[in-house]
């Protein structure tokens, strides 16, 4: 029996999570083994909560998404002004997102059969703090100080980038981010990107996933999956906002010390 708690609990994870670089995917399946919540049926649910966080960066920046859509002139390549909207900045997306649907498509079995456990995680948020201090510490002087001056060969790079994301407890964000760090772009401005790039991989990650597993839920499992859908979305939008703001006062380091603090914990009382 699916107990109405675990949503709300898993959907909290994964709204708060999602978006900032400590690794929603590592923290579901931590919550997971904690609520004794595992399966196909709980890889499933994360996968549906995962949606409400997607939408909840859809709203607050529709009208980024909205200056995407086909306009007239949409498809002038020679519009040296048009920046991160219509035709380029569906392009820059594009490339961003590329690399993750080739890799996945190609490696999905093996990150689904061997990397969602608790050591994997564990390793994978170390590996993914060193690499937020090594580029908070080295990280070359920002170029770019808004979206609409990303360029595509910056775009591509952040893609490449992303693909780290796919070892949970890696982080996408902190992936994309850390990309767009190395790229040249600023704090905000990578933070940014790293929200509206997700929507495209997501969305296709998530589609797929629910294409292939969507059947171990039954028709009694509505209610449970739109409590952790409505509550990644709140909680997600909250997080969102506020991580924006605070970017202007903080670097990455306190995430990466978190993921440090985490890493052990979890090698010592959640084993395979």
């Amino acid at each position: 029996m699916l107990h109405y708690w675990t949503a709300v609990i898993l959907g909290l994870v994964e709204g708060v999570t999602e978006f900032i670089p400590v690794s929603s995917t590592g923290h579901l399946i931590l919550a997971g083994h904690l609520l004794s919540f595992k399966g196909n049926t709980a890889n499933t649910f994360d996968i549906v909560i995962q949606l409400g966080a997607i939408l909840a960066v859809v709203i607050l920046y529709r009208q980024r998404f909205i200056g995407l859509l086909p306009q007239r002139d949409w498809m002038n390549w020679s519009n040296k002004k048009a920046g991160f909207s219509g035709f380029q900045g569906c392009l820059l997306l594009g490339l961003t997102t590329l690399p993750a649907l080739i890799m996945g498509r190609f490696a999905y079995p093996v990150i689904k059969g061997y990397l969602f456990n608790p050591t994997s995680v564990a390793l994978a948020l170390a590996a993914g703090a060193l690499a937020i201090l090594a580029v908070e510490r080295w990280r070359p002087e920002p170029k770019a100080d808004s979206l609409d001056a990303i360029g595509w060969l910056q775009a591509l790079l952040i893609g490449f980038f992303q693909c780290f994301s796919m070892w949970p407890g890696i982080s996408r964000a902190g992936a994309t981010s850390i990309g767009g760090f190395l790229n040249g772009l600023e704090r905000k401005t990578a933070a940014e990107y790293s929200f509206l790039a997700a929507v495209p991989v997501m969305m296709a990650a998530t589609g797929y996933d629910l294409y292939k597993t969507w059947s171990e839920f039954k028709e009694g499992d509505l209610l449970f999956l739109t409590i952790g859908f409505a509550v990644s979305f709140i909680t997600a939008y909250i997080t969102v906002s506020a991580f924006i703001r605070i970017l202007g006062r903080w670097t990455l380091k306190p995430f990466a010390w978190y993921r440090i603090a985490l890493a052990p914990v979890i090698l010592l009382f959640w084993p395979d």
